[in-house]
């Protein structure tokens, strides 16, 4: 049977228009889908609505997706999704996809897919990265789980979001990649914050230190993009906070359990991170790590 692709000038629903969400709903709002947003915030709501030209701000979550071919989640975490499905399901269009771009809990995904089916609804999860800023250039990497064919219906959708969009296995597997993704891309940043630290004390110029290690092999993506772009210049404004840094590392720990695999140095940097997250606060950047750990 040939997939049917959902394509500019399909219905979209969008839930979540916060730093990520909003960007990424713009997006496809100009690439034009029909895109109706709904976020708890009414006033997050009103402002989208006034900001992302055609969008229509729905009235509640079941307004939302009527209609929708595509039905988006950018949440916080898996109770969030979980809450929003269980509303919107019994509202949803039988044929409709939900992409949930959250980061979640991959056993949470399989058991929401499963739900999902029973209402004659697909899920896929499509979590991603490249932060804000790709989110706004539409530069985010996709790593999308699910079965074969319903990944290739959104495929053209999220290709207005992103610049690489992989199927990395099954429905969960998606988010169990985001999980591992962001507990290297932590336990990089913490080092890192380490290793410029050091190197500032020894009297080395730190941007001249960046450079020199971005063309060897230390580098990385806290190297190549956090440090110079937040930390160096001391906005520390990169719109990922500490709190949420800390829920996907335990996800990836919770993979590690559950598959009797190694953890030791992870577990030790999470447990770092989160000794950081008690004294800074949740919500404050997770690039502000580099202060709590004694950068200027």
């Amino acid at each position: 049977m040939p997939v049917t692709e959902i394509r500019p000038g399909a219905q979209v629903a969008f839930f979540g228009l916060g730093k990520m969400g909003t960007p990424m709903s713009r997006r496809l709002a100009e690439a034009g889908y029909r895109v109706r947003g709904y976020d708890v915030s009414e006033p997050r709501l009103r402002s989208w609505a006034s900001t992302v030209p055609g969008a229509v701000a729905a009235p509640g979550p079941a307004a939302a997706v009527d209609g929708a071919a595509a039905i988006i989640l950018m949440l916080p975490d898996s109770p969030a999704v979980t809450s929003v499905l269980t509303e919107i399901l019994p509202a949803a269009s039988r044929g409709a996809v939900v992409v949930d771009m959250s980061s979640s809990q991959p056993q949470s995904t399989r058991e929401l897919a499963s739900r999902a089916a029973g209402y004659g609804v697909a899920l896929v999860d499509a979590p991603v990265s490249g932060g804000v800023t790709g989110a706004e250039n539409g530069r985010l990497t996709v790593m999308a789980g699910g079965p074969a064919d319903e990944v290739a219906r959104v495929t053209p959708l999220l290709e207005v979001l992103g610049s690489r969009v992989t199927r990395v296995g099954d429905v969960g597997a998606g988010h169990a990649v985001k999980a591992l993704n962001n507990l290297l891309s932590a336990t990089h940043l913490f080092v890192t914050c380490e290793a410029m630290s050091a190197a500032a004390a020894f009297g080395l110029d730190v941007p001249a230190v960046l450079d020199v290690i971005n063309t060897s092999s230390g580098r990385s993506g806290s190297t190549e993009n956090k440090w110079p772009n937040y930390i160096v210049p001391g906005t520390y404004n990169s719109g990922f906070t500490m709190q949420l840094t800390i829920k996907d590392m335990l996800i990836a720990l919770g993979i590690a359990e559950s598959a009797g695999t190694q953890s030791r140095l992870a577990a030790f940097a999470a447990g770092l991170w989160a000794e950081a997250a008690a004294a800074i606060g949740g919500d404050a950047d997770h690039t502000e790590i580099a202060r709590w750990l004694g950068w200027r």
